[in-house]
C-alpha cells in the first residue's frame, strides 16, 4: 500500500494558522520538553546553535538554559523572520540581540554551528534526505544534530475511527525511525541514534479531543476530504470518538509515538584517506601469514 503523503499547500496553511498565535502550539511544547530533556547528553559547550523553525517548533528557552553564553540562529521563511526577531530578543531584553541572529533556511551560514535543532523539523517531509543535507551543511565538523518527529503510530486510533467511518485519511504517515536513520547516513551524518516513546494522551470528552486537534491546524493528508464540513458533521465526529476511544477509566485516549534522532556531522577525510574495518584488516593479515 503507498504511504499516505502530506499535502504541501495544507503544510504551508497549516504554519500561517500556528504562527498567528502567540504560544507555542501544545503538541510542539510537550514535544520540545521531551527533547530539552536529552540536552544534557551533549558534552559540548556550543558557540553557536541553530534553531530550525522554533516559533513553531519551541525550544528557544531550553536551549537558552543549556547554552546561555551562545549564538542563537533563528531560522524561518522570509514572511516570519521579523516575527522571529520580536521573540528572540524582545524590547525589554535588548541584551539578547547581540547573541542572536535571524536567517532563511537556504540563507545559514555553512559549517558553523555546534548543534542544530529541529523539534518537528520533519513533519510534512516524504523524503527527508535534501532536509537532512541542509541540516548537515549547517553544523561544523563534530558538531551535533537533535530533532524531532511523530512515529508511525501516532494518532493510530483516530486513523482505524476514519477509517470505519469511511472519512478517509485522519492524516500522513509519518516516517518510521529505521528509515530515518538510514537517510541519516546517506546524508553524511555518522552514529546516528534513533529512540522513540509511546505517550497517552487523554481527554474528558469529544468536544475537548476535537479543539486540541483542530488547535493544531488541520489535516495535512493528501486524499482527505477537500471541501468544508458542516455542524452536522462535526456532531457526528464527536459522538463518534466517544464511542471509539473512550477506555476503562471514561476518558478518551490517543496514542503519540515520539521519535528522537540525533548523530553527528563527522571531520571531513583527507585525500587519499580510506576506511578499512578492523574484521577486514585481521583477514588480510591472516591470508599473509599462509605459506
Amino acid at each position: 500500500m503507498s504511504p499516505v503523503l502530506p499535502d504541501p499547500l495544507a503544510l504551508q496553511r497549516q504554519r500561517r494558522r500556528l504562527l498567528r498565535s502567540p504560544r507555542t502550539p501544545w503538541l510542539q511544547a510537550l514535544m520540545a520538553e521531551r527533547l530539552a530533556e536529552r540536552l544534557a547528553w551533549f558534552k559540548l559547550e556550543a558557540q553557536r546553535v541553530v534553531l530550525w523553525q522554533g516559533l513553531a517548533g519551541g525550544g528557544a528557552q531550553a536551549l537558552r538554559e543549556r547554552f546561555p553564553q551562545a549564538v542563537q540562529v533563528w531560522v524561518e521563511e522570509s514572511p516570519w523572520l521579523e516575527v522571529a526577531r520580536r521573540q528572540a530578543a524582545p524590547w525589554w531584553q535588548p541584551w539578547r540581540k547581540g547573541r542572536t541572529e535571524w536567517q532563511q533556511p537556504q540563507h545559514v551560514p555553512t559549517g558553523q554551528a555546534q548543534l542544530l535543532w529541529a523539534n518537528l523539523g520533519l513533519l510534512g517531509t516524504a523524503t527527508p534526505d535534501v532536509l537532512f543535507q541542509s541540516w548537515q551543511s549547517a553544523l561544523a565538523p563534530e558538531g551535533f544534530l537533535l530533532f524531532s518527529t511523530l512515529g508511525p503510530d501516532s494518532f493510530k486510533e483516530l486513523r482505524a475511527l476514519y477509517a470505519a467511518q469511511g472519512w478517509g485519511p485522519a492524516g500522513p504517515d509519518w516516517i518510521d525511525l529505521h528509515d530515518l536513520g538510514d537517510a541519516l547516513l546517506r546524508s553524511g551524518f555518522s552514529d546516528p541514534v534513533m529512540d522513540q516513546e509511546r505517550i497517552t494522551l487523554t481527554w474528558a470528552d469529544g468536544e475537548a479531543l476535537w479543539c486540541d486537534l483542530a488547535a493544531l491546524g488541520g489535516n495535512l493528508a493528501q486524499g482527505r476530504f477537500a471541501g468544508l464540513r458542516s455542524p452536522r458533521w462535526k456532531a457526528r465526529w464527536v459522538a463518534a470518538a466517544e464511542a471509539a476511544l473512550r477506555g476503562a477509566d471514561g476518558r478518551l485516549s490517543l496514542t503519540l509515538e515520539f521519535v528522537c534522532g540525533h548523530a553527528i556531522r563527522p571531520q571531513p577525510r583527507l585525500p587519499g584517506e580510506s576506511t578499512v574495518s578492523l574484521d577486514s584488516l585481521k583477514q588480510q593479515l591472516t591470508q599473509r601469514r599462509k605459506p
